[in-house]
């Protein structure tokens, strides 16, 4: 059967508690899937229970990055993978709830190019994580819901799910940490594709702890937080303007993420 969804799941030492988020995505996802496990190295503790899982469940993918260290070029690796033509991002926490997997690749199907799962929007709730980073997320996907008018109260959130053929058009720039929802949400508002939301509830991971970093990912955040006001871009315009960091600066910021 022809896959319609791609999930794309980037790991970093998840170890055993992979096998739990597993077992419910290959439960509750009901459109024929593929859920690429995408890890930095081959020593990853996640890697044995992964591979256990593909043994008896051939939509599980275990793949190795190649594109450098951090959760940014995982993302990316794990797109340029996908098969199909609606890939969708989800955390490995147990974070996002799996549920909402064909919900969300079914918006992409039906024509938009970004359909996030909202936190913010009527129906939504974030439970648990830090104070601060809430206050932030929340303030910005509401400034440019209102403002730049990006179709979601949720721009930060990486649970989202991407027409494929949008994002190799457009490209991925990050290179370390999650900013890549935010980053592709904007590159979809000034196209003037539509982008759309559904409700979600978002818990605090129980078990390991969070590689996000809000200091050293910020910059990233506001660099494309400001790109999503603008006029209307074509894609090759925007493939035009990208900033591609250096080999250096890929290997720094790997090193900084591994």
């Amino acid at each position: 059967m022809k896959v319609r969804v791609s999930v794309v799941i980037p790991v970093y030492n998840e170890g055993e508690a992979i096998l739990r988020y597993l077992d419910r995505i290959l439960r509750d996802v009901i459109l024929p899937a593929e859920i690429l496990i995408v890890h930095d190295m081959p020593e990853d503790t996640t890697v044995p229970y992964a591979e256990q899982v593909a043994r008896v469940d051939p939509r599980v993918r275990p793949l190795l990055n190649t594109y450098g260290f951090g959760p940014a070029n995982a993302i990316r690796f794990g797109i340029d993978q996908a098969r199909a033509p609606v890939a969708v991002v989800t955390m490995a926490d147990g974070s996002n709830d799996p549920r909402q997997i064909d919900d969300l690749a079914r918006l992409v199907a039906r024509g938009v190019a970004v359909a996030a799962a909202s936190r913010y929007m009527p129906g939504g709730q974030q439970v648990g994580g830090p104070r601060l980073k809430r206050m932030m997320s929340r303030w910005a996907g509401r400034s440019l819901h209102t403002f730049a008018r990006v179709g979601t109260r949720d721009a930060t959130n990486s649970f989202k799910a991407y027409d494929t053929q949008f994002v190799r058009d457009v490209g991925i720039e990050s290179r370390t940490g999650f900013e890549i929802g935010l980053e592709l949400t904007a590159k979809a508002t000034r196209l003037r594709l539509p982008v759309a939301e559904i409700p979600t509830i978002w818990l605090d991971r129980q078990l390991g702890e969070s590689r996000f970093d809000l200091g050293r990912f910020l910059p990233s955040y506001l660099k494309w937080y400001f790109f999503a006001f603008g006029r209307k871009l074509t894609a090759a315009k925007i493939v035009a303007q990208r900033e591609i960091p250096s080999e250096e600066q890929i290997r720094e910021e790997s090193n900084a993420v591994g």
